[in-house]
């Protein structure tokens, strides 16, 4: 299979919401004269909103904010996650491990959201403070498939041998075990993102990190189902665009990973 027919589904799904996040605002303009709540027509191609705004404008100015959260939460949470999970796999002290990760189980005994509402609760966050609780939640999941894949690459004899050449800690955890772990990665990525997706959109419908009247495409979801019967645009076009970014990432991430797997014509299995 080619590239293009390889990675085109997962790029085409995903490159519309993508798409949408960058350039929307570049693309959306003045702002449309507010019209009568929830109508169609009347020169606004997707109609209003519950508070009579233009569905288009929105739609163009609201997927940044969801988007920048979702990435710079999956980025910090594999920032911490990362040491963490190296650390404790190629450590020789049982106790350095045990401090690692035990606070890490505790956290995952207690549900993402759950842990979201309970901070909200207490300090409301902004878009930053939502992309940092998300990113706190999310350490512990990623940090264990760090562990888990590297303590087996650490296991091999290549890395005993680097160690008796007298090699340092930091080239043996990032050059010979962060690369052997590389593809492992890359599949827990794209799970994490959609996670994390769903995580900020959820928290984004609850009103979390986010005000109730700004432009985002979770809060579209949330504020406008209550005409979904009237003018269903300001409901479906936004929650269709989150479903495409999760779906194509997951595509995009699928394919990668075909890609590493399939043995080459030419070579042997």
């Amino acid at each position: 299979m080619t590239r293009l027919g390889r990675y085109g589904p997962g790029a085409a799904v995903a490159g519309v919401p993508l798409g949408l996040a960058v350039l929307g605002p570049l693309l959306a303009g003045e702002p449309p004269a507010r019209a009568a709540s929830f109508t169609l027509g009347g020169g606004h191609w997707l109609g209003t909103d519950f508070v009579g705004r233009d569905v288009l404008d929105q739609v163009l100015l609201g997927g940044r904010s969801v988007v920048l959260v979702a990435l710079v939460a999956t980025a910090l949470a594999y920032l911490v996650a990362l040491p963490l999970g190296l650390i404790s796999a190629l450590t020789h002290r049982g106790w350095l491990e045990e401090l690692l990760m035990r606070p890490l189980d505790v956290l995952l005994a207690v549900p993402s959201l759950l842990m979201i509402l309970l901070v909200a609760a207490a300090f409301p966050p902004g878009a930053a403070g939502l992309a940092l609780l998300v990113a706190f939640v999310s350490v512990p999941d990623a940090a264990r498939i760090v562990r888990a894949a590297a303590a087996e690459a650490a296991s091999r004899p290549a890395v005993e041998a680097l160690r008796m050449q007298g090699e340092r800690w930091w080239r043996i955890a990032v050059g010979y075990v962060g690369r052997s772990i590389l593809r492992t990665l890359a599949a827990d990525a794209g799970i994490r993102l959609t996670g994390v997706l769903y995580l900020v959109a959820t928290a984004a419908f609850l009103g979390i990190g986010v005000a109730p009247d700004t432009t985002d495409w979770a809060v579209m979801v949330d504020r406008n189902r209550t005409g979904l019967l009237v003018q269903p645009w300001a409901v479906v076009v936004p929650a269709l665009l989150i479903v495409a970014l999760t779906m194509g990432g997951n595509l995009l991430v699928d394919a990668a990973m075909e890609n590493r797997t399939t043995p080459r014509k030419g070579r042997r299995p």
